[in-house]
């Protein structure tokens, strides 16, 4: 297996041939990305629903990629995302995302270094392992914004996506306690409505006895596409791997890899931010790392 490296692919050049067929699919064409670029950002200035901080290529580019580069659905998605932002300034603002290493040490979840057989990258939440009176539910969302601002960085991901598991092995009746509906719709905000980062797949794995009273509080704010992409495996790890290959899972779930901690994004932002304009883009948005 080769080395694993906890690093952003943040350039265009870094775009297998595969996913960009799969772009192409999508509605991106290099021939008329440009034009479509500037037509988003036309229909933002004239509509005035939300005024976003940055308007160049780049930023735009994540947005349209996100909703298939249909402008009305990135101007929904852009809208939900600066209201998110304006909703819960708490999540953003003198946050500063070396300081959510103890989410590492309880390793209540991480995005796998690797990619799937599709590109994806995994997002792997484990509930159980989550003691509230140590982890605030606020440092969860915290550190959860701070790996989806990351992956929409990434080319490949604002193309692909990324698929979620939700691990709910141990999950008890302290932990259901602070899963309200706010909680839940705020959750699903984050992976499915309010960020630039599409979630292709949602697995639930290892759930007991509490799941049906945990999914009652988020079935609501699943809409009829997302639910379509649920997925529940309970402790059948050969089921999961119909849709993840074991070759791109950690050993717990009859995969071949080790667990790669939170903490280990947050040294390559330490490393990484000074080679590039990942800090930039990071403090743009209130984060603070000095």
């Amino acid at each position: 297996m080769p080395a694993i490296e906890h690093k952003l692919n943040i350039t265009e050049e870094e775009i297998p041939d595969a996913v960009r067929i799969i772009a192409e699919q999508q509605g991106e064409c290099p021939k008329t990305n440009q034009e479509k670029i500037e037509e988003f950002r036309n229909y933002i200035l004239e509509h005035k629903d939300c005024q976003p901080h940055r308007n160049d290529d780049n930023y735009l580019q994540k947005f349209l990629r996100t909703r298939y580069w249909k402008i009305e659905n990135s101007y929904r998605l852009l809208c939900n995302y600066y209201k998110f932002r304006e909703d819960n300034k708490k999540y953003y603002e003198k946050v500063r995302p070396l300081d959510l290493r103890h989410l590492g040490d309880d390793d209540i979840l991480t995005v796998t270094p690797y990619r799937d057989q599709l590109g994806h990258r995994i997002l792997i939440y484990r509930f159980g392992r989550w003691r509230p009176n140590r982890v605030t539910v606020d440092d969860i969302f915290r550190a959860t914004i701070i790996l989806q601002e990351l992956g929409s960085l990434e080319p490949i991901s604002q193309i692909m996506g990324g698929v979620a598991i939700f691990d709910l092995k141990d999950l008890a009746l302290e932990h259901l306690l602070h899963l309200s509906p706010s909680v839940a719709q705020k959750m699903i905000a984050l992976l499915v409505t309010s960020m630039p980062l599409r979630t292709a797949a949602l697995h639930i794995v290892n759930q007991n006895w509490l799941f049906n009273a945990a999914f009652k509080i988020f079935k609501p704010f699943l809409n009829a596409s997302m639910r379509e992409k649920l997925y529940i495996h309970g402790s059948d790890m050969s089921s999961l791997h119909k849709h993840i290959y074991p070759e791109h899972l950690p050993k717990r779930y009859g995969g071949l890899h080790d667990d790669y901690p939170y903490m280990l994004w947050l040294d390559m932002l330490e490393q990484q931010c000074a080679e590039s304009e990942i800090q930039k883009d990071m403090e743009q948005l209130g984060f603070i790392f000095n």
